[in-house]
């Protein structure tokens, strides 16, 4: 399941998180993410219980935006324990948003 990630929630949710957590940073206008939003979807099904799925929306939370220095979406970034550990950009295949956490 997905979970729509907010300044207000982003402590709890990410931050004191138990699980690695995949923060996707998008837009409704953004073509790429709309073609990634299916993929981060079936990630958050698939690997339910050993990751947690943030979707990030830049328009509504630019301070988030601002605090990960988005520059361009769609940005898919890897959080375990509170602190970054990968970061992707731009549209990318399942396998290697996968990768990035297996």
């Amino acid at each position: 399941m997905e979970i729509t990630i907010t300044g207000a929630n982003y402590e709890k949710e990410v931050v004191q998180s138990d699980l690695p957590v995949l923060l996707d940073f998008w837009a409704t206008w953004c073509g790429p993410c709309r073609m990634l939003a299916p993929i981060i979807e079936e990630i958050a099904e698939e690997y339910e219980g050993k990751i947690k799925v943030g979707k990030v929306n830049v328009d509504d939370e630019p301070g988030l935006a601002m605090r990960f220095s988005i520059n361009s979406i769609p940005t898919v970034v890897l959080m375990k324990n509170g602190k970054i550990v990968k970061t992707s950009l731009g549209y990318r295949p399942k396998a290697d948003i996968v990768a990035m956490f297996e």
